[in-house]
Protein backbone atom coordinates (compact mmCIF):
# COMPACT_ATOMS: atom_id res chain seq x y z
CA UNK A 1 0.00 0.00 0.00
CA UNK A 2 1.18 3.40 -1.23
CA UNK A 3 0.25 6.99 -1.32
CA UNK A 4 1.03 7.79 -4.91
CA UNK A 5 -0.04 10.87 -6.74
CA UNK A 6 1.00 8.90 -10.15
CA UNK A 7 -3.04 8.16 -11.59
CA UNK A 8 -3.10 11.83 -11.90
CA UNK A 9 0.18 12.30 -14.12
CA UNK A 10 2.28 14.41 -12.34
CA UNK A 11 5.44 12.99 -13.76
CA UNK A 12 6.15 16.59 -15.88
CA UNK A 13 7.10 19.70 -14.01
CA UNK A 14 4.41 21.46 -15.90
CA UNK A 15 1.63 19.49 -14.65
CA UNK A 16 2.84 19.01 -11.15
CA UNK A 17 2.28 23.07 -11.36
CA UNK A 18 -1.12 23.33 -12.14
CA UNK A 19 -2.31 20.55 -9.98
CA UNK A 20 0.24 22.46 -6.85
CA UNK A 21 -1.65 25.62 -7.61
CA UNK A 22 -5.22 24.20 -7.45
CA UNK A 23 -4.63 23.13 -4.24
CA UNK A 24 -3.26 26.31 -2.84
CA UNK A 25 -6.08 26.90 -0.68
CA UNK A 26 -5.34 23.57 1.02
CA UNK A 27 -3.87 22.84 3.95
CA UNK A 28 -3.00 19.10 2.78
CA UNK A 29 -4.25 16.84 -0.06
CA UNK A 30 -3.52 12.88 0.24
CA UNK A 31 -3.60 10.42 -2.82
CA UNK A 32 -4.45 7.39 -1.95
CA UNK A 33 -3.53 3.92 -3.90
CA UNK A 34 -3.77 0.44 -3.20
CA UNK A 35 -3.73 -2.22 -6.38
CA UNK A 36 -4.51 -5.20 -4.53
CA UNK A 37 -7.55 -3.89 -3.80
CA UNK A 38 -8.13 -1.30 -6.52
CA UNK A 39 -8.53 1.73 -4.31
CA UNK A 40 -8.12 5.15 -5.89
CA UNK A 41 -8.81 7.60 -3.45
CA UNK A 42 -8.29 11.38 -2.85
CA UNK A 43 -8.28 12.71 0.76
CA UNK A 44 -8.47 16.25 1.03
CA UNK A 45 -8.27 18.82 3.75
CA UNK A 46 -9.20 22.49 3.79
CA UNK A 47 -8.71 23.88 7.15
CA UNK A 48 -8.17 22.87 10.65
CA UNK A 49 -8.56 26.72 11.59
CA UNK A 50 -11.45 25.33 14.23
CA UNK A 51 -10.41 21.51 14.59
CA UNK A 52 -10.10 18.83 12.68
CA UNK A 53 -11.15 18.69 9.61
CA UNK A 54 -15.08 16.50 9.19
CA UNK A 55 -16.40 15.54 5.92
CA UNK A 56 -17.74 12.42 4.24
CA UNK A 57 -16.17 10.48 1.57
CA UNK A 58 -17.99 9.96 -1.93
CA UNK A 59 -17.70 6.93 -3.83
CA UNK A 60 -18.46 7.91 -7.50
CA UNK A 61 -17.59 6.58 -10.88
CA UNK A 62 -15.41 9.75 -12.11
CA UNK A 63 -15.02 10.23 -15.51
CA UNK A 64 -11.65 11.09 -14.82
CA UNK A 65 -9.09 11.69 -12.09
CA UNK A 66 -8.81 15.54 -12.66
CA UNK A 67 -12.80 15.60 -12.27
CA UNK A 68 -12.53 13.55 -8.84
CA UNK A 69 -9.49 16.08 -7.74
CA UNK A 70 -11.90 18.94 -8.32
CA UNK A 71 -14.77 17.83 -6.52
CA UNK A 72 -12.45 16.68 -3.34
CA UNK A 73 -11.25 20.29 -3.35
CA UNK A 74 -14.32 22.19 -3.83
CA UNK A 75 -16.46 19.65 -1.41
CA UNK A 76 -13.40 20.09 1.50
CA UNK A 77 -13.95 23.74 1.21
CA UNK A 78 -17.38 23.66 1.18
CA UNK A 79 -17.11 21.60 4.24
CA UNK A 80 -15.07 23.80 6.15
CA UNK A 81 -17.98 26.83 5.66
CA UNK A 82 -20.06 25.01 6.77
CA UNK A 83 -18.74 23.69 10.28
CA UNK A 84 -17.74 27.54 11.20
CA UNK A 85 -21.81 28.67 9.72
CA UNK A 86 -23.39 25.98 12.09
CA UNK A 87 -20.78 26.78 15.13
CA UNK A 88 -18.80 23.61 15.31
CA UNK A 89 -15.43 23.76 16.42
CA UNK A 90 -14.35 21.65 13.27
CA UNK A 91 -12.69 22.50 9.85
CA UNK A 92 -13.22 21.22 7.10
CA UNK A 93 -12.12 18.20 5.05
CA UNK A 94 -13.57 15.72 2.01
CA UNK A 95 -12.74 12.67 0.60
CA UNK A 96 -13.62 10.82 -3.02
CA UNK A 97 -13.25 7.07 -4.33
CA UNK A 98 -12.67 6.86 -7.61
CA UNK A 99 -14.99 3.61 -8.67
CA UNK A 100 -18.83 2.68 -9.13
CA UNK A 101 -19.84 1.64 -5.74
CA UNK A 102 -21.87 -0.84 -7.35
CA UNK A 103 -19.34 -2.83 -8.61
CA UNK A 104 -16.04 -1.85 -7.02
CA UNK A 105 -16.93 -1.55 -3.00
CA UNK A 106 -15.27 -4.29 -1.61
CA UNK A 107 -14.46 -5.05 2.17
CA UNK A 108 -10.62 -4.87 1.25
CA UNK A 109 -10.86 -1.43 -0.48
CA UNK A 110 -13.14 -0.07 2.47
CA UNK A 111 -10.79 -1.15 5.06
CA UNK A 112 -7.62 -0.16 2.78
CA UNK A 113 -8.73 3.45 2.97
CA UNK A 114 -10.09 3.29 6.71
CA UNK A 115 -5.93 2.83 6.69
CA UNK A 116 -5.37 6.05 4.82
CA UNK A 117 -7.59 7.80 7.45
CA UNK A 118 -6.04 6.54 10.10
CA UNK A 119 -2.37 7.65 9.02
CA UNK A 120 -3.86 11.33 9.25
CA UNK A 121 -3.57 10.63 12.74
CA UNK A 122 -7.28 12.38 13.71
CA UNK A 123 -6.34 15.53 10.80
CA UNK A 124 -9.20 14.23 8.85
CA UNK A 125 -12.63 12.59 10.65
CA UNK A 126 -14.85 10.98 7.83
CA UNK A 127 -18.19 9.82 7.56
CA UNK A 128 -20.80 8.92 4.47
CA UNK A 129 -21.63 11.06 1.50
CA UNK A 130 -23.27 9.85 -1.98
CA UNK A 131 -22.05 6.08 -2.55
CA UNK A 132 -21.10 5.27 0.78
CA UNK A 133 -23.84 4.59 3.65
CA UNK A 134 -22.91 3.66 7.70
CA UNK A 135 -22.32 0.13 6.87
CA UNK A 136 -19.60 1.21 4.76
CA UNK A 137 -18.54 3.50 7.70
CA UNK A 138 -18.41 0.57 10.18
CA UNK A 139 -16.29 -1.27 7.95
CA UNK A 140 -14.02 1.61 7.65
CA UNK A 141 -13.72 2.18 11.56
CA UNK A 142 -12.14 -1.30 11.94
CA UNK A 143 -9.22 -0.01 10.44
CA UNK A 144 -9.42 3.59 12.45
CA UNK A 145 -11.54 5.12 15.07
CA UNK A 146 -11.37 8.68 12.97
CA UNK A 147 -15.05 7.70 11.77
CA UNK A 148 -18.81 9.26 12.15
CA UNK A 149 -21.83 8.54 10.72
CA UNK A 150 -21.75 4.52 12.12
CA UNK A 151 -24.88 2.69 12.46
CA UNK A 152 -26.84 2.96 16.19
CA UNK A 153 -25.51 -0.62 17.37
CA UNK A 154 -21.88 0.92 17.29
CA UNK A 155 -23.01 4.03 19.09
CA UNK A 156 -23.18 6.23 15.61
CA UNK A 157 -26.48 8.25 14.42
CA UNK A 158 -27.30 6.11 11.42
CA UNK A 159 -28.21 8.08 8.22
CA UNK A 160 -27.05 11.47 8.17
CA UNK A 161 -29.74 12.32 5.64
CA UNK A 162 -32.10 13.01 8.49
CA UNK A 163 -30.66 16.01 9.93
CA UNK A 164 -29.40 16.99 6.55
CA UNK A 165 -33.09 16.92 5.56
CA UNK A 166 -34.30 18.72 8.20
CA UNK A 167 -31.79 21.20 7.91
CA UNK A 168 -32.90 22.17 4.57
CA UNK A 169 -36.15 22.84 5.75
CA UNK A 170 -35.43 24.62 8.24
CA UNK A 171 -33.34 26.62 6.43
CA UNK A 172 -36.13 26.83 3.28
CA UNK A 173 -38.49 28.41 6.35
CA UNK A 174 -35.93 31.10 6.76
CA UNK A 175 -35.65 31.94 2.72
CA UNK A 176 -39.27 32.06 3.26
CA UNK A 177 -40.09 34.31 6.03
CA UNK A 178 -37.50 36.40 4.24
CA UNK A 179 -39.03 36.39 0.82
CA UNK A 180 -42.58 36.02 2.06
CA UNK A 181 -42.92 37.66 5.42
CA UNK A 182 -43.73 34.56 6.90
CA UNK A 183 -41.88 30.69 7.80
CA UNK A 184 -43.92 28.45 6.16
CA UNK A 185 -44.32 26.38 3.34
CA UNK A 186 -47.77 25.57 3.48
CA UNK A 187 -49.67 26.47 -0.19
CA UNK A 188 -46.74 26.93 -1.79
CA UNK A 189 -45.20 24.68 -4.54
CA UNK A 190 -41.82 23.09 -4.13
CA UNK A 191 -39.87 21.13 -6.57
CA UNK A 192 -37.55 18.77 -4.87
CA UNK A 193 -35.16 17.39 -7.17
CA UNK A 194 -33.24 14.13 -6.63
CA UNK A 195 -35.34 12.04 -3.69
CA UNK A 196 -32.31 10.01 -2.55
CA UNK A 197 -31.37 10.02 1.59
CA UNK A 198 -32.07 13.51 1.39
CA UNK A 199 -34.68 14.27 -0.83
CA UNK A 200 -37.31 11.65 0.26
CA UNK A 201 -37.03 13.23 3.69
CA UNK A 202 -37.61 16.86 3.07
CA UNK A 203 -40.53 15.53 0.85
CA UNK A 204 -42.01 14.68 4.00
CA UNK A 205 -41.53 17.54 5.93
CA UNK A 206 -42.76 19.63 3.14
CA UNK A 207 -46.10 17.58 3.46
CA UNK A 208 -46.33 18.41 6.88
CA UNK A 209 -45.83 22.11 6.61
CA UNK A 210 -48.50 21.91 4.10
CA UNK A 211 -46.43 22.38 0.53
CA UNK A 212 -47.53 20.81 -2.89
CA UNK A 213 -44.59 19.21 -3.96
CA UNK A 214 -43.32 17.56 -7.00
CA UNK A 215 -40.39 15.41 -7.24
CA UNK A 216 -38.03 13.98 -10.36
CA UNK A 217 -34.76 11.74 -9.86
CA UNK A 218 -32.64 10.18 -12.57
CA UNK A 219 -33.25 7.01 -10.20
CA UNK A 220 -37.20 6.69 -11.43
CA UNK A 221 -37.44 3.36 -8.51
CA UNK A 222 -36.46 6.50 -5.83
CA UNK A 223 -39.48 8.51 -7.59
CA UNK A 224 -42.12 5.38 -7.55
CA UNK A 225 -40.50 4.77 -3.22
CA UNK A 226 -41.86 8.15 -2.78
CA UNK A 227 -45.59 8.21 -4.07
CA UNK A 228 -45.60 4.63 -2.84
CA UNK A 229 -45.49 6.48 0.67
CA UNK A 230 -47.16 9.75 -0.21
CA UNK A 231 -49.73 9.75 -3.56
CA UNK A 232 -49.97 13.34 -3.50
CA UNK A 233 -46.59 14.06 -5.23
CA UNK A 234 -46.69 14.94 -8.27
CA UNK A 235 -43.95 13.22 -10.12
CA UNK A 236 -41.73 14.80 -13.42
CA UNK A 237 -39.93 12.59 -15.45
CA UNK A 238 -36.81 14.98 -16.25
CA UNK A 239 -34.92 16.65 -13.94
CA UNK A 240 -34.08 18.84 -16.60
CA UNK A 241 -37.76 19.44 -16.96
CA UNK A 242 -38.50 19.87 -13.15
CA UNK A 243 -35.57 22.60 -13.18
CA UNK A 244 -37.37 25.07 -15.40
CA UNK A 245 -40.83 24.78 -14.06
CA UNK A 246 -42.82 27.37 -12.30
CA UNK A 247 -42.35 26.64 -8.41
CA UNK A 248 -42.26 28.75 -5.16
CA UNK A 249 -39.22 26.99 -4.39
CA UNK A 250 -36.35 24.75 -6.14
CA UNK A 251 -34.65 22.18 -4.28
CA UNK A 252 -31.45 20.46 -5.24
CA UNK A 253 -30.94 17.80 -3.46
CA UNK A 254 -28.87 15.16 -5.76
CA UNK A 255 -25.29 16.47 -7.35
CA UNK A 256 -24.36 19.89 -7.63
CA UNK A 257 -23.22 22.18 -10.38
CA UNK A 258 -26.50 21.95 -11.07
CA UNK A 259 -27.50 26.23 -11.31
CA UNK A 260 -25.93 27.63 -14.49
CA UNK A 261 -25.41 31.33 -15.62
CA UNK A 262 -27.00 30.08 -19.16
CA UNK A 263 -30.02 28.52 -17.08
CA UNK A 264 -30.92 31.22 -14.92
CA UNK A 265 -32.66 33.24 -17.37
CA UNK A 266 -35.14 30.26 -17.63
CA UNK A 267 -36.10 29.37 -13.97
CA UNK A 268 -39.26 29.92 -12.33
CA UNK A 269 -39.29 29.81 -9.08
CA UNK A 270 -38.67 32.80 -5.83
CA UNK A 271 -36.40 30.44 -4.47
CA UNK A 272 -33.56 27.82 -4.39
CA UNK A 273 -32.69 26.07 -1.20
CA UNK A 274 -32.00 22.23 -1.00
CA UNK A 275 -29.69 19.66 0.12
CA UNK A 276 -27.08 19.12 -2.86
CA UNK A 277 -23.24 20.46 -2.35
CA UNK A 278 -21.68 23.01 -4.77
CA UNK A 279 -24.93 24.04 -6.04
CA UNK A 280 -23.55 27.14 -8.51
CA UNK A 281 -21.41 25.74 -11.35
CA UNK A 282 -19.37 28.61 -11.60
CA UNK A 283 -18.39 31.55 -10.04
CA UNK A 284 -20.56 34.77 -10.52
CA UNK A 285 -24.19 32.47 -10.99
CA UNK A 286 -25.26 34.01 -7.47
CA UNK A 287 -25.03 37.80 -8.80
CA UNK A 288 -26.82 36.34 -11.93
CA UNK A 289 -29.31 34.67 -9.64
CA UNK A 290 -29.82 37.75 -7.36
CA UNK A 291 -30.11 39.95 -10.80
CA UNK A 292 -32.93 37.65 -11.84
CA UNK A 293 -34.75 38.11 -8.15
CA UNK A 294 -34.18 34.71 -7.77
CA UNK A 295 -32.74 34.41 -3.43
CA UNK A 296 -30.08 31.79 -3.36
CA UNK A 297 -29.96 29.94 0.25
CA UNK A 298 -26.29 29.02 0.27
CA UNK A 299 -25.72 25.07 0.59
CA UNK A 300 -23.41 24.78 3.36
CA UNK A 301 -25.34 26.77 5.09
CA UNK A 302 -28.94 25.22 4.92
CA UNK A 303 -27.26 21.47 4.54
CA UNK A 304 -25.00 21.50 7.73
CA UNK A 305 -27.51 19.02 9.47
CA UNK A 306 -25.88 15.90 8.44
CA UNK A 307 -22.29 17.41 9.48
CA UNK A 308 -24.22 19.11 12.81
CA UNK A 309 -25.53 15.37 13.38
CA UNK A 310 -22.22 13.02 12.93
CA UNK A 311 -20.38 15.82 14.60
CA UNK A 312 -22.54 15.20 17.77
CA UNK A 313 -21.15 11.53 18.09
CA UNK A 314 -17.60 12.86 18.98
CA UNK A 315 -18.90 13.55 22.37
CA UNK A 316 -21.31 10.45 22.33
CA UNK A 317 -24.50 10.67 20.20
CA UNK A 318 -27.47 12.22 21.39
CA UNK A 319 -30.72 12.73 19.38
CA UNK A 320 -32.18 15.77 21.47
CA UNK A 321 -28.79 17.96 21.13
CA UNK A 322 -28.10 17.28 17.84
CA UNK A 323 -31.65 18.08 16.42
CA UNK A 324 -31.36 21.18 18.59
CA UNK A 325 -28.40 22.09 16.72
CA UNK A 326 -29.63 21.76 13.39
CA UNK A 327 -32.87 23.53 14.25
CA UNK A 328 -30.59 26.68 14.62
CA UNK A 329 -29.91 26.75 11.12
CA UNK A 330 -32.71 28.72 10.44
CA UNK A 331 -31.13 30.95 12.75
CA UNK A 332 -28.20 30.91 11.22
CA UNK A 333 -29.54 31.30 7.06
CA UNK A 334 -31.62 34.45 8.79
CA UNK A 335 -28.76 35.86 9.90
CA UNK A 336 -26.85 35.50 6.43
CA UNK A 337 -29.63 37.04 4.74
CA UNK A 338 -29.21 40.07 6.93
CA UNK A 339 -25.89 40.13 6.39
CA UNK A 340 -26.39 40.21 2.72
CA UNK A 341 -28.78 42.29 3.02
CA UNK A 342 -26.78 44.69 5.51
CA UNK A 343 -23.75 44.98 2.88
CA UNK A 344 -25.37 44.88 -0.17
CA UNK A 345 -23.79 41.16 -1.33
CA UNK A 346 -25.40 38.10 -2.27
CA UNK A 347 -26.17 35.05 0.08
CA UNK A 348 -23.61 33.63 -1.00
CA UNK A 349 -20.76 36.28 -0.64
CA UNK A 350 -22.32 36.97 2.98
CA UNK A 351 -21.93 33.54 3.83
CA UNK A 352 -18.22 32.69 3.09
CA UNK A 353 -17.97 36.33 4.83
CA UNK A 354 -19.40 34.68 8.15
CA UNK A 355 -17.63 31.99 7.91
CA UNK A 356 -14.30 33.30 7.13
CA UNK A 357 -14.43 35.83 9.91
CA UNK A 358 -15.53 33.04 12.71
CA UNK A 359 -12.65 31.27 11.42
CA UNK A 360 -10.34 33.82 11.94
CA UNK A 361 -11.28 34.72 14.71
CA UNK A 362 -10.90 31.62 16.63
CA UNK A 363 -8.30 30.09 14.37
CA UNK A 364 -6.17 33.13 15.44
CA UNK A 365 -6.65 31.60 19.07
CA UNK A 366 -4.10 28.60 18.12
CA UNK A 367 -0.98 31.23 18.76
CA UNK A 368 -2.17 31.02 22.18
CA UNK A 369 0.33 28.12 22.51
CA UNK A 370 -0.38 25.79 25.79
CA UNK A 371 2.40 24.71 28.21
CA UNK A 372 2.56 21.44 26.26
CA UNK A 373 3.10 23.12 22.98
CA UNK A 374 6.14 24.82 24.12
CA UNK A 375 8.59 22.32 24.62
Amino acid sequence: MSSDPSGLDVGTSTVASSVFDVAAEHEQVVFCSDQASGLRAIIAVYSTALGPALGGTRFHAYPDEASALTDALALSRAMAYKAACAGLDLGGGKAVILGDPTRDKTEALLRAYGRFVASLGGRYITACDVGTYVEDMDVVARETHWVTGRSPVHGGSGDSGVLTAYGVFEGMRACARHRWGTPSLAGRRVAVSGVGKVGQRLVEHLLADGATVLVSDIDPAAVRRVQERHDEVLAVADPDELIRMEVDVYAPCALGGVITTPLVPQLRTEIICGGANNQLADAGVDKVLADAGVLYAPDFVVNAGGLIQVADEIEGYSPERARARAARIFDTTSDVLDLAAAEAVTPAVAAGRFAQRRMADIGRLRGILLPDQRA
